[in-house]
């Protein structure tokens, strides 16, 4: 039987999962037995620990022998984080939790048939490039991606044990990111409808609440700054999950005890719960679709156990949540769901391939992609830079679209491209980013005329891989491939051992 993993590349903690001969997706526990894996590499005697207590405690009381967290930042691999005498970016970090994550797999699976690794929603360009990059350098052949959301709406259809029919909402609030979706689903067959995200809002920031509020007390107890052999983010951590189920709670900073209310905790967060419910609201909105036509709403992530979190749910939707046990562990379950259903179920025992061959996923683009031209504008008598969106946030994928557009000026050497990304259909250049740039050479600037055709073609496909083809007349089209691919993969970060 084929081996189909899937991997939940998590702020704070990930897992990954396995299809058994049943065709159900199973956790595979670390070394530890534990079947979520805090993303944290620590420094020990010269070598890299990753994921185990060690690596977590040296993080919160020595940040300079170890990282974590380093998937917020994914989309700036220009970051880099010091460990011991060594940096490392965020995609070189990734791919330690990734190896580390196989290696502990090693006893229950032999050979990988297919691996999936999850991302947020609303992942941009370089964070998704720099997640193949990671898988990369892991020794991984990964050959799709899924959205978290999907992922996590996948297993709960699978899982549900009776037909679901009708439209459903997916809220993801893990350690470092917040994604709402709105799905479609009839019996196992998914539809992403619309979906939306916040890169930087989770369980992290929640436990910097916590240590804000202990750090404040502290220092008006006694006059002395906090310090973090004395507690760190990792004790916030112990605190937050505490006020899921009291009203307070005590927190031991050194001699002193530093008590924390959920009314106090609850005003902190208000301002982040606030920002992911009004993303809810216009999700919703852009979906077409109102509260009344939403039939449950499922969870992933360990934030979504705070009961400010579930409340603010309930009141957006006009229904309390549908969870389960193990909503730290839904988006990995899903993962190996879809590694199989992409891979080759030839490969399934029949058991499991029946069982997987009833799964169909549709995923929609969670960003607008367009390109740039210049444009008369009469009110200022003047050209400007005008932002022309071809892929909306929402498409199908996969999608592909041409446009026409025309050169400027008779005997015009070349063509000026740009490919952007946006959150929203904006066609004022200063609100988007740019993602990709160059030059298309003209052969024959002497023939060129105004007003020539200049062809854009834009494809998106179901490996959430963008493809960019622009072409004047009959000319050599120019390709540009905004696959997340490695190109420059480097042996000394893959041949790394990890302890």
């Amino acid at each position: 039987m084929g081996n189909f993993l899937g991997i939940d590349l998590g702020t704070t903690f990930s897992a990954i999962s396995y299809i058994d001969e049943t065709g159900r997706p199973k956790i595979i526990p670390n070394s530890d037995g534990k079947n979520i894996t805090p993303s944290v590499v620590a420094e020990k005697k010269g070598k890299l620990e990753v994921g185990t207590d060690y690596s977590v405690k040296t993080w919160s009381v020595n940040p300079k022998m170890a990282a974590s967290r380093f998937k917020r930042e994914m989309s700036n691999q220009s970051k880099l984080y010091k460990i011991g005498k060594k940096e490392y970016s965020p995609a070189e970090l990734s791919s330690f939790i990734l190896k580390k994550l196989v290696q502990d797999s090693s006893e229950i699976i032999d050979e990988i048939e297919e691996v999936v690794v999850t991302i947020p929603a609303n992942f941009a360009n370089e964070a998704r490039e720099a997640t193949m990059q990671a898988s990369k350098l892991a020794g991984l052949d990964v050959n799709y991606i899924i959205n978290e959301p999907t992922s996590a709406a996948l297993y709960y259809a699978f899982n549900k044990g009776q037909e679901l029919s009708g439209n459903y909402a997916v809220y993801d609030l893990g350690g470092g990111t917040f994604d709402i979706s709105i799905i479609k689903v009839v019996g196992q067959d998914i539809e992403i409808i619309s979906s939306n995200g916040i890169e930087k809002c989770g369980g992290d920031d929640f436990d910097k609440a916590i240590f804000e509020i202990v750090s404040e007390k502290y220092t008006e107890a006694t006059g002395k700054e906090i310090d973090a052999t004395q507690f760190s983010l990792v004790d916030a951590e112990e605190e937050k999950k505490a006020l899921s189920s009291r009203d307070k709670t005590l927190a031991q900073v050194g001699d002193e005890l530093i008590q924390i209310t959920k009314e106090e905790f609850e005003n902190k967060i208000k301002p982040l719960v606030l920002q992911a419910r009004l993303l809810c609201e216009s999700t919703l909105e852009e979906s077409g679709l109102n509260s009344e036509d939403i039939k449950e709403v499922f969870l992933s992530g360990g934030s979504t156990r705070i009961p400010l979190v579930r409340s603010s749910i309930s009141e957006v939707f006009g229904k309390e949540p549908t969870s389960t046990i193990n909503v730290d562990e839904v988006v990995a379950l899903g993962a190996s769901l879809y590694a199989a259903y992409k891979g080759d179920r030839s490969k399934l025992g029949a058991a499991a391939k029946a069982s997987i061959d009833q799964i169909s996923v549709k995923e929609a683009t969670s960003k607008c992609f367009g390109t740039l031209f210049m444009e008369f504008d009469e009110m200022v008598n003047a050209w400007g830079k005008k932002n022309a969106v071809l892929i909306e946030r929402g498409d199908k994928i996969p999608t592909s679209i041409t446009q026409t557009f025309f050169t400027m000026a008779d005997y015009q050497e070349s063509i000026e491209l740009e490919v952007t990304e946006s959150v929203s259909k904006e066609e004022d250049p200063r609100f988007v980013k740019i993602i990709w740039e160059g030059n298309l050479q003209l052969k024959n600037p002497d023939s060129v005329r105004r007003g020539d055709e200049v062809k854009v073609t834009f494809s998106y496909d179901d490996n959430q891989i963008m493809n960019c083809k622009f072409q004047y007349k009959d000319e050599e089209f120019v390709e540009v491939d905004l696959s997340m691919v490695e190109k420059n993969e480097s042996d000394e970060i893959s041949n790394i051992e990890i302890l």
